[in-house]
């Protein structure tokens, strides 16, 4: 059996590449959108991807099942559990060839079984599988796919249908389904390696663990969302729903386009090399992507954000770009645009316009936004944004403050004091940068708190709870 993980550092998100080695054939799980390199790795090996699976609907990129089933041909195993609400209808609709899996269902790919298992909670839909060698003379799994229902040391967040997708009344029942599917899980052999499908960084759980892989027994064992399982439901409830960090708002778009069918794309975005004076159209947005925010801070293009090419990037991208009205343009080196491209179109910007390297703004009228410490800010008469999660906020902040989470802002914008300067601070700074950029895009006459919260002598009680 041939297996490999594809990971996807910036959205911490793991796709799965299984193959037949004896038939040559290989299935792809929980493809992102830029397909080729699937393609390629499986080229590499000898392998053609003959099959694509989900193990639900994903609210944190844009699955790449529909452009390998457009551009290949390849069939498709889809969730048909949870619901009409809750299926592909992308899939249903079109002329592919699906099979629509229920608790229990087997399927094959070359010498290599997969079973279906219903494991409700994170989605309503979702699926995990086992992965059994019978081209290897197995006749047990070795491995579960769990998706988005099992992480190293988590479990799958059941909040999002109602925090980003807007489903009234969502959340409590679906952290008791996850309870039921914990049951399920629990009763497997500890020997089974766990293949979640994201790791440290994701924002579909609130403490998964940087180890990629794991087992059965070692979740049992050391989980604590799977030991508060064992409190009984009302506790497992209360333990899960706490202290999830609040969305990015880009979700709720990925979870509508796709179960109604992303765009398929004719190739990657190919942005071109423009001249300065091309930037700077209402329908557009910059994103500055240079690596230094104190740089940003002291001279950038006017009304641009502040996106850094890191693991922050799609976060920020998804949360400050509104791409049914914005294309975008870059401020980035030629050497790492398809990166960049890459990450945008995983999370549905396509409209990417065109590229600017740094040296070019020597040629243009910079804009500056004010970067000062927390004793500076202290002396200083203007209103308090903190952008870090709600859970940080409770666990201390600046008396007076208002507390919107750096994801969250254009919906809450008219929660931001409008009045005078706002000093806009997170924990070291980080999301504060990108925060302040985007409010002095939109007009408000903002202030980076660039120090450490820590440090900070504005300040009541205290939180170290998360990083930026």
């Amino acid at each position: 059996m041939f297996f490999r993980r594809v990971t996807d550092n910036e959205l911490a998100q793991y796709a799965y590449l299984i193959g037949c080695q004896r038939t040559g054939e290989a299935i792809i799980f929980d493809p992102e959108r830029d397909i080729d390199r699937y393609v390629e790795l499986a080229r590499r090996d000898g392998l053609r991807i003959v099959a694509a699976a989900e193990t639900h609907i994903h609210a944190d990129f844009l699955s790449g099942a529909r452009q390998f089933a457009s551009q290949h041909g390849v069939k498709l195993y889809l969730s048909s559990e949870g619901g009409s609400d809750w299926q592909s209808r992308w899939a249903s609709d079109g002329d592919y060839d699906v099979c629509l899996l229920k608790d229990g269902d087997v399927f094959g790919v070359g010498n290599i079984e997969f079973k279906a298992l219903h494991t409700p909670g994170h989605t309503p839909e979702h699926m995990a599988f086992l992965v059994t060698d019978r081209g290897g003379n197995a006749d047990t799994p070795m491995g579960i796919l769990s998706g988005d229902f099992v992480f190293v040391g988590d479990l799958g967040r059941p909040d999002l249908l109602e925090t980003a997708a807007g489903v009234t009344d969502a959340m409590r029942p679906s952290a008791e389904r996850l309870h039921a599917s914990t049951a399920g899980f629990l009763e497997l052999p500890d020997h089974l390696q766990v293949w979640p499908a994201h790791g440290a960084g994701s924002a579909c759980g609130k403490a998964l663990g940087a180890v990629p892989v794991s087992t059965v027994g070692y979740e049992r064992r050391y989980s604590p969302a799977l030991a508060s399982a064992q409190g009984g439901v009302d506790a497992f409830v209360d333990f899960i729903l706490a202290d999830q960090p609040e969305p990015p708002l880009y979700f709720a778009r990925m979870k509508a386009l796709n179960r109604d069918g992303a765009p398929v794309l004719d190739g990657l975005p190919k942005p071109p090399h423009v001249a300065i004076d091309e930037l700077g159209a209402a329908d557009t947005v910059v994103l500055d992507t240079r690596g230094d925010r104190a740089t940003f801070m002291a001279g950038h293009l006017a009304g641009s954000v502040y996106a850094p090419l890191d693991k922050s990037f799609p976060t920020i991208a998804g949360s400050y770009v509104e791409p049914e009205r914005e294309g975008v343009f870059l401020v980035i080196g030629a050497a790492d645009v398809d990166r960049a491209v890459r990450q945008l179109v995983r999370i549905g910007i396509d409209d990417i316009r065109g590229f600017v390297e740094p040296t070019q703004l020597s040629d243009a009228a910079l804009s500056v936004i004010p970067r000062v410490d927390f004793a500076s800010a202290a002396s200083m008469d203007g209103s308090v944004l903190d952008v870090r999660r709600a859970s940080e906020f409770n666990a201390g902040h600046v008396a007076g403050a208002v507390n919107v989470a750096h994801t969250r802002l254009i919906p809450r914008l008219g929660e931001v004091p409008s009045e005078g300067p706002v000093l806009v601070h997170c924990r070291s700074g980080a999301r504060a940068s990108s925060a302040a950029s985007f409010l002095a895009r939109r007009g408000f006459d903002a202030v980076h708190v660039d120090d450490n919260y820590a440090d900070g002598v504005m300040d009541t009680p205290q939180s170290t709870e998360a990083t930026d």
